[in-house]
């Protein structure tokens, strides 16, 4: 599937279709260039999933934001840009994360695709020319 988003205003509804095609899946891999929005994009899916009291930013260097849907699902976002070494990633406790049942959002997930789930959906994020970016994945 392949998602349009033109404009920063359009960013919204673009994640809410993103969320009608989650099914019951909860680990995505976001890839895409730096500066292609991914963290924007995860905020927008957070929001639409109901994530209202947190402030959704960057784990960077946290590594693992956790947030809380109205409802009370637990959401991890993940970012492992600072990753220099697997064994940072066992030492965290990756698997209690990525197989808990919670909506897991990771970017840089090339740097530990071997610790990915098989299940885990892959989602690209890619800025086109004229600023148009395209969210493409299977769903």
């Amino acid at each position: 599937m392949e998602i349009k988003i033109d404009s920063l205003n359009a960013i919204h509804e673009a994640a809410k279709a993103f969320v009608q095609t989650m099914g019951d899946n909860t680990v995505f891999a976001f890839y895409g260039k730096m500066g292609a929005g991914k963290t924007t994009f995860i905020k927008a899916l957070c929001e639409s999933l109901g994530v209202t009291e947190d402030v959704i930013t960057s784990p960077t260097f946290a590594i693992v934001n956790e947030y809380r849907s109205e409802s009370g699902e637990l959401i991890y976002h993940f970012d492992f840009y600072r990753i220099k070494r697997l064994e940072e990633v066992y030492d965290m406790g990756y698997e209690d994360y990525f197989y808990s049942g919670a909506l897991c959002f990771i970017e840089w997930p090339e740097l530990v695709e071997e610790l990915l789930p098989s299940d885990a959906v892959k989602v690209e994020i890619v800025e086109l020319e004229d600023g148009i970016r395209t969210i493409r994945f299977d769903d």
